[in-house]
């Protein structure tokens, strides 16, 4: 076993402060997230459904697990009942899956809207004029069984940091002007190569996976 994962936590909880750490989860193995979660840490994120349910079921029942990574309708199912938070809402089609499998588990399913704020096309998420017609669709509007907590974007994959610190304050300004209307509380971006400039732009949490399980 390890001391290292209790140490990287540690370290980390310090430079970030108040902004909430989410663990990600992915290809890791079962110990090392009971490692995770002997340290006192509950927020898991995952990537995948697939794996998301299959940990959830094989460790421990109080960790909040958060779905960080793209979600497809048909998988929305296997995760309803327990999720604590869907960081990946890129559509209203997919937003009426979640409402649906949220009345049948008799849940509010809390979620937040994924911004394409990066270059690459690769990457999923909404435009800003995206996002603010389908806040006002009445269509999204009359969805009860889920909850818009706030915003979450991926920064382009690059060295350079200035580049991604202007994507991430463009989210944060978006953020900022929808707050107080909608309610939002979260604003989810930053990752282990990016995070301390994801705070810096007004990040509340961060999604970081490789900085906890290295041994450096």
């Amino acid at each position: 076993m390890s001391h290292s994962i209790c140490k990287n936590i540690k370290q980390i909880e310090q430079e970030i402060g108040n902004t909430q750490l989410v663990v990600v989860s992915k290809y890791r193995s079962l110990p090392e997230l009971q490692e995770v979660y002997d340290c006192g840490h509950r927020h898991f994120g995952e990537n995948r459904v697939q794996e998301l349910t299959s940990k959830y079921e094989n460790l421990p029942k109080d960790i909040q697990w958060h779905l960080i990574g793209h979600l497809q309708s048909n998988k929305v199912k296997y995760i309803a009942p327990f999720v604590y938070l869907i960081h990946s809402i890129d559509s209203l089609k997919l937003l009426k899956e979640v409402d649906k499998e949220g009345k049948k588990h008799q849940r509010v399913i809390p979620f937040l809207f994924q911004l394409h704020i990066a270059q690459e096309e690769t990457k999923f998420g909404l435009s800003e004029t995206e996002l603010l017609e389908l806040l006002q669709d009445p269509e999204y509007t009359s969805l009860l069984q889920v909850s818009c907590k706030g915003l979450m974007g991926m920064a382009s994959n690059t060295e350079d940091i200035n580049h991604v610190k202007k994507e991430f304050e463009f989210l944060n300004s978006l953020y900022l002007k929808l707050k107080d209307q909608y309610n939002f509380d979260t604003l989810s971006m930053g990752m282990s190569g990016d995070y301390l400039t994801a705070i810096d732009a007004g990040s509340t949490v961060i999604r970081v996976g490789s900085k906890v399980f290295s041994d450096h």
